[in-house]
């Protein structure tokens, strides 16, 4: 079957070799695929009990007032199966109800720290045990950094991100202390501030968080199930206790995947479940697509077909409705058309910038023309914890979603 790279935006052409694959109706499905004069396996009423309960979990969902943290990963495998049209269509009704449409949070990420890293995530650039040809380097200046701060900002950025390559802060009081200055300095410019320095404890949490940032990215990369065969040198569970400690300290968590490492769609169902039954879902879910680094385990992977890219878009913006759905890593290798798709389906955040870490970004100059031609706005700094107030994220939905009948022509009512 052909991506919906090659296939969303031009008109389908019929012959008898190859006819295209078409997601019918439900009620043209059953037409279609009856089998006059045998006797069906699944009594019919089994049937209806089965599609009544899958539009059951989906329409609830979209009636959602509140996030819930009890998924069930049948339960998301079922909304991340519905008619991919179906789908970005209840998510994006979803994402009015809980943000307001049309604003992107525009975030720069900047490698404070290059490579030497002793982890073995097998996508990683940074990783020492890896020949990619990256230099490794010492925490650059204070100053530096805040002068990248500043420049991000002049361009719309109201986000200002920074990595370092290491497995985690033990042994680090002057990297830290550093940190927590440039934390401090760039929250003093009027931004938010996000760091992903690898595995924290409590204590180093709170110096954090005293020292005023915004957010703390940790991702958890895959299902619990996939995980060994990406990185053997950090456990799942290592990171979600990190994440523990980021969410006591009161940081603001974000946590999310990356697609294309040779995961299957259970892993897709299964990064979602760990994700969105958090004892509270994550502030920002970052959905990377694996960009193949030449050194690297995974460097001949192929790439993520759009289709699997926009499904986890859309399934996240549905089972966790108040979260930033970040597009992150390889957001270059999709098209504008492809880019404004997951924005309808509840993307609202993206990296911006010169570079992502070590590979290239989408630069300022082109978000802007894009966000123009679009009726797109960069959200403003604190924007979103201005949206917990009910009643001013009441005020800004333009388009309210019918709670009793959220549904789409040519469903099932």
């Amino acid at each position: 079957m052909a991506t919906l790279r090659t296939t969303l935006f031009r008109p389908l052409r019929y012959n008898t070799q190859k006819l295209p694959c078409i997601s019918l109706p439900f009620r043209l499905q059953a037409l279609n695929s009856k089998n006059y004069g045998t006797v069906s396996s699944v009594p019919p009423q089994a049937t209806e009990n089965t599609v009544a309960s899958q539009k059951d979990v989906y329409q609830e969902a979209l009636n959602a007032t509140e996030p819930r943290t009890n998924w069930t990963r049948e339960e998301i495998k079922t909304i991340y199966d519905k008619p991919l049209m179906e789908l970005c269509w209840g998510a994006g009704s979803l994402h009015r109800k809980f943000h307001i449409p049309g604003a992107i949070q525009m975030c720069t990420l900047l490698n404070i720290k290059t490579g030497g890293c002793s982890e073995d995530c097998s996508y990683c650039a940074q990783s020492s045990r890896y020949q990619t040809g990256l230099k490794a380097s010492k925490m650059i200046s204070v100053e530096s950094v805040l002068a990248a701060a500043r420049i991000a900002k002049d361009n719309g950025s109201t986000r200002f991100c920074m990595g370092a390559a290491w497995r985690d802060m033990r042994g680090r009081k002057t990297n830290l202390k550093n940190v927590k200055t440039m934390v401090s300095e760039i929250r003093g410019m009027g931004m938010e501030v996000c760091v992903t320095l690898g595995m924290i404890d409590a204590e180093q949490a709170q110096e954090l968080k005293e020292a005023g940032l915004t957010a703390y990215n940790h991702n958890v990369d895959t299902s619990r199930d996939f995980y060994p065969k990406v990185i053997t040198t950090r456990s799942y569970d290592e990171r979600l206790n990190t994440i523990k400690n980021v969410r006591e300290a009161g940081i603001n968590v974000c946590t999310g995947g990356i697609l294309g490492l040779g995961e299957n769609k259970s892993d897709h169902i299964g990064l979602l479940e760990t994700v969105a039954t958090l004892p509270s879902h994550p502030e920002s879910f970052p959905v990377n697509m694996l960009v193949a680094i030449k050194g690297t385990p995974l460097e001949g992977n192929k790439k993520v077909e759009f289709e699997n890219m926009l499904r986890m878009v859309a399934t996240a913006r549905i089972v966790m409705p108040k979260t930033i759905v970040r597009l992150a890593a390889g957001r270059g290798e999709l098209s504008e058309e492809q880019q404004v798709l997951c924005f309808m389906a509840g993307a609202n955040a993206v990296f911006t910038g010169e570079t992502m870490l070590t590979t290239p970004a989408v630069g300022w100059g082109v978000d802007s023309v894009v966000f123009n031609r679009w009726g797109l706005r960069p959200m403003e700094s604190f924007e979103v914890d201005a949206l917990k107030n009910d009643k001013l994220a009441a005020a800004a939905t333009e388009i309210p979603v019918k709670e009793s009948k959220a549904e789409m022509p040519g469903t099932v009512a």
